[in-house]
């Protein structure tokens, strides 16, 4: 029986001597779109040194993003490209509506090489047949292609480059497959336009009203750490966040503004 005993204890302390050198597990998996690669790949690790939270970020089409969400994907904040995505996962009880946020408006750019010889100054410039091929993030999915195919509507070039356009996954492999050489010309995001090296110019946002790219978060319900989940969404806007964003371009709303 003293034997038992002993041996029960001895199990007893080995298992809480894992458990105290066990590490913290807890990270954030955040669902963002594209175009805030850059902001948040400079915003994740100063989050992680100030409350010890690691993030993995997921970065894609928005409209991807939220089939994957819908669909179950282990994700704890989703940051989409354009309200509806959020409002229409919030609608179906995957998203806590007392977390939405409008976080930023996102603008788009037309975007060619720096060492290019065509460097168009207007959305109408694309017409000219020397921009044999122009690439736009997929409007079935992406909020900044639609937003660059309402801005080629309301420019009235649409029909004359329909044929010449090439699509992308999302507005970051837009921009990579113009930096490449692929195409002569490429519609994306400011964002990721102001850290490259190539040339751009900024498409008046009267020419997409309708897709006017106000991007809102929102914390998925399943989410195993709300908490730090809330505290990261506090970040980004935040005394430390919203810099960062503004570098990149975004316009951001009041701090107090809600949906």
């Amino acid at each position: 029986m003293l034997r038992r005993w002993c041996s029960f204890l001895i199990t007893m302390l080995l298992l809480m001597a894992c458990s105290i050198n066990q590490p913290d597990t807890t990270s954030l998996t955040i669902a963002a779109a594209a175009d805030l690669t850059p902001a948040f790949n400079e915003i994740g690790p100063l989050f992680t040194a100030k409350t010890g939270v690691p993030v993995v970020f997921n970065f894609g089409s928005t409209g991807q993003l939220a089939q994957q969400i819908e669909r179950g994907a282990p994700v704890d904040i989703f940051y989409a490209a354009n309200r509806s995505f959020i409002e229409d996962l919030e609608k179906k009880q995957i998203v806590d509506p007392s977390s939405l946020m409008v976080y930023a408006q996102g603008r788009i750019t037309i975007w060619t090489r720096a060492d290019s010889a065509l460097q168009p100054q207007q959305i109408s410039d694309l017409i000219d047949p020397a921009y044999k091929r122009i690439a736009i993030a997929n409007p079935e999915h992406a909020p900044y292609g639609q937003a660059a195919r309402e801005a080629l509507e309301r420019a009235g070039i649409w029909d004359e480059v329909q044929d010449r356009l090439v699509f992308g996954e999302n507005v970051a492999q837009t921009l990579t497959i113009a930096d490449t050489g692929n195409v002569e010309v490429a519609i994306v995001a400011l964002s990721l336009s102001v850290q490259s090296n190539g040339h751009w110019v900024l498409i008046p946002a009267e020419l997409h009203p309708d897709h006017p790219l106000l991007q809102m978060a929102g914390m998925v319900r399943s989410s195993r750490y709300p908490t730090a989940g809330r505290q990261f969404m506090e970040f980004v806007n935040g005394p430390e966040g919203r810099p960062i964003m503004e570098k990149y371009g975004f316009v951001l709303p009041a701090i107090s503004e809600t949906p």
